[in-house]
């Protein structure tokens, strides 16, 4: 199987070229998925700062088509996986297959050697497939038979899944929640959009003519160039003080863990330069704490879910000052 392993060798003059870059990627995407601008955006920051997406909601709102269509947007070779409850571990990362003519085992890779990857639904998968995703969302490599094989670059997890109460669905494990940079919650269209849906006959031939709006090397220079967009100290000391409140007193059985931080870091400085700017100012972080910290903390009291756990984000986000 081809996939594309992209070389980070472009020279882009992206202090006037990025803003036109991350515009025309969002454009592209919003050419398919409608009156969702702000889902969008979060979507990018979260590929800028070379995290996975996991958007959970219920069936038919576009969870998928958004999934497509950013895989679509970048120009990447793309797999998608659809996860159900007889998907093993190694339909996901491959096997070994004797060569009768190499008189030795050879390994066969699988879909996850891609470089965008949707794990479609993939709560409706046991909890034993779901883990066989850790090691490639944290290292971007993968060990099979006491080998490890490295996977292509850029590599990008685009997961959905609906709502636990939807019948066969397993919880995942909090440790690959963590992995996710951010969640996202896509909601219902604006009724203008939906209606416009209807009557041009849905997205299919928009998704199949989608063209790229971006190269692979333009993407790794842009994930480059996040790397360079300066955060302030006061500011880091407002992500640490967000975190801290997670881990006091007794309100949460899972506080922000460390790769939290460096999430909220990581996007930050995405967003800002998809802002435009060269640094990051305290509305970033407001702006992204729901969506990278919401899913990574427990609630003691139970009960709610995601929905509830990122209530709690959003009255520790009003409760905690904000540096001036």
């Amino acid at each position: 199987m081809s996939t594309l392993i992209a070389s980070p060798t472009s020279e882009l003059s992206l202090s006037t070229d990025h803003h036109t870059l991350i515009s025309r990627l969002e454009s592209a995407v919003g050419q398919v998925v409608r009156g969702k601008q702000e889902v969008i955006r979060l979507a990018v920051v979260s590929m800028l700062a070379g995290g996975h997406i996991l958007i959970e909601d219920v069936p038919g709102v576009g969870k998928t088509t958004l999934a497509q269509s950013l895989a679509r947007a970048v120009g990447l070779a793309f797999q998608r996986i659809q996860f159900t409850s007889d998907l093993l571990p190694s339909d996901i990362i491959g096997v070994s297959i004797f060569n009768q003519k190499q008189q030795a085992f050879e390994f066969m890779p699988g879909p996850l050697f891609a470089n965008v990857v949707l794990a479609d639904e993939i709560n409706r998968a046991t909890p034993k497939t779901q883990s066989a995703l850790l090691e490639a969302m944290s290292e971007q490599k993968v060990s099979v038979e006491r080998k490890r094989y490295t996977l292509p670059s850029p590599f990008l997890v685009l997961a959905t899944q609906n709502p636990l109460e939807y019948q066969g669905t397993f919880p995942l494990p909090e440790s690959q929640l963590d992995r996710f940079l951010m969640a996202l919650n896509m909601g219902y269209p604006p009724r203008r959009e939906e209606r416009e849906l209807l009557l041009s006959g849905g997205v299919d031939g928009l998704l199949e003519n989608m063209a790229p709006a971006l190269a692979s090397d333009e993407l790794l220079a842009l994930q480059e160039r996040v790397k360079t967009v300066q955060v302030a100290e006061k500011l880091v000391n407002y992500m640490l003080e967000l975190a801290d409140a997670t881990r006091r007193g007794d309100q949460f059985t899972m506080p922000i863990s460390t790769r939290g931080v460096q999430a909220l870091y990581r996007a930050t400085q995405a967003l800002a330069l998809c802002e435009g700017r060269e640094f990051a100012v305290p509305d970033d972080i407001q702006r992204l704490a729901v969506p990278v910290l919401g899913h990574r903390i427990l609630l003691k009291r139970g009960g709610g879910g995601m929905d509830e756990s990122r209530s709690a984000i959003r009255q520790l986000v009003a409760a905690t000052a904000v540096p001036v």
